[in-house]
């Protein structure tokens, strides 16, 4: 406790990491306060709302409801939150590897990557304009008629220049919080929307527990202990890395020596993140949409099989989607030949292998033993909220037994931490540890 308040104390010393600090919080209030405005249009009674919070307690729309911190089930001007952008980045980050002129983009430095920005935002507008309209509609199947005060037309056209403009001012706060504040602003913003329904979902779980007569108290603590021991497990998967010796060449320069020292390449055992658990997921919702379609009752209840979050089918199949999707993602993200040609121009080679084709099918080689057991510790994280359910965890509290959100909440808290720490460093202050440094998701 004695270090903690003398980190704080530091921490409060420093002017500019004090105001970034400060910066962020207000921020993180403002999107917060915004996800509880409802849509202008609508009545506020909370029991207009009774249908869609039941409609967004699980799948993928609880899921997007998450995201977005409980704004999609409030009918908040926020509802549609950030992933429309997201989905955005990931199109324009695909669309690098087919279209020459991204790629030429890519590779102009600062210039490019503003072009790109722009596209990532027209691309974000268009996504937003098809999304607000989906939204509305489905608002007119789970509200009353009488939850809307303004006509249909009017009010779909009002609505979806809120819910775009909404979106757009999210993605404002995030590049605010970038920029000004502490920590990665879009990631800052998913992770306090899930952190968000922690409290709730805790307080529930807490309460079931307790309302057993013996052994409800012991439970508690034995879900305390595996939920630490998880977190645990995927700062590991985190932070896992696997580090490659690379030796640079000496040179003479003048009277100056440069070179002539060995670093490391740290390739990460899990360099997808969570894309493939969200690829996952947005493919498994497929066979959900379509159970309806097929006229044959067997083949309905075979594709009905797949909504049944705890189910066998259900879990398999995630848990192999998500090995090769993280298979795919890193092969896409990760490009040996250009590690190693970066290599070759700047001196430096591994010892033993020799530079060019042989270097890349070493760092390929090795990229490909290490995800393996990456996208295995992956999967297992992914469908570890369904055996929390099957253990009676409350469906709220098991989604952070694993899954997108504990991936999300460990891998921001670890960045922010490490922002923190190297401002303190900086100024000879201690690190947040008492040994060691925080190494986050970028470091070595």
């Amino acid at each position: 406790m004695k270090k903690l308040i003398e980190t704080l104390k530091n921490i409060y010393k420093i002017e500019d990491l004090r105001s970034r600090l400060g910066l962020t919080l207000l921020l993180l209030a403002v999107y917060r306060f915004g996800s509880f405005v409802i849509l202008p249009g609508i009545d506020p009674n909370p029991a207009n709302f009774e249908s869609l919070r039941s409609q967004t307690s699980d799948g993928i729309l609880g899921l997007l409801n998450m995201f977005s911190g409980g704004a999609f089930s409030n009918a908040s001007i926020f509802a549609l939150g950030i992933m429309p952008y997201i989905s955005a980045s990931i199109v324009i980050q695909l669309m690098g590897f087919a279209v020459p002129y991204i790629q030429r983009l890519q590779k102009e430095g600062e210039s490019g990557r503003r072009k790109i920005n722009q596209m990532t935002r027209y691309l974000t507008v268009i996504i937003l304009v098809f999304q607000g309209w989906a939204y509305l509609a489905n608002l007119r199947f789970q509200l009353p008629e009488s939850a809307f005060v303004m006509g249909t037309f009017s009010f779909n056209v009002s609505s979806t220049i809120v819910l775009a403009a909404g979106s757009m001012f999210i993605m404002w706060l995030g590049e605010r919080i970038t920029d000004k504040g502490i920590g990665n602003g879009i990631s800052m913003i998913i992770m306090i929307g899930i952190i968000a329904r922690l409290p709730h979902s805790l307080v529930q779980e807490f309460a079931s527990r307790l309302a057993e007569q013996g052994k409800g108290f012991i439970m508690i603590i034995i879900e305390m202990i595996i939920f630490l021991f998880v977190i645990a497990a995927t700062i590991l998967l985190v932070q896992g890395t696997r580090k490659v010796p690379v030796q640079y060449a000496k040179r003479i320069v003048g009277n100056r020596q440069y070179g002539g020292v060995r670093q490391y390449i740290p390739l990460k055992v899990n360099a997808a993140g969570v894309m493939p658990i969200i690829f996952a997921q947005a493919i498994m919702f497929v066979p959900i949409s379509l159970a309806g379609l097929f006229g044959s009752e067997t083949m309905s209840r075979m594709m009905s099989s797949f909504s049944d979050y705890t189910g066998f089918a259900y879990n398999i199949t995630m848990f192999l989607m998500v090995i090769i999707f993280t298979y795919f993602y890193t092969a896409i993200t990760v490009n040996p030949n250009q590690m190693s040609d970066d290599m070759k121009k700047n001196g430096g080679f591994i010892p033993g292998i020799k530079p060019g084709k042989r270097t890349s099918e070493y760092l390929d080689d090795v990229m490909s033993r290490i995800t393996l057991p990456g996208s295995i510790f992956l999967g297992l994280i992914t469908i570890l909220p369904a055996f929390a359910m099957a253990l009676g965890v409350n469906s709220e509290f098991a989604h952070f037994f694993g899954g997108t959100s504990l991936l999300i909440l460990v891998g921001v808290i670890l960045d922010t931490l490490q922002q923190v720490e190297s401002h303190l460093l900086m100024r000879h202050y201690d690190g947040l540890l008492k040994s060691g440094r925080i190494k986050g998701r970028t470091g070595a």
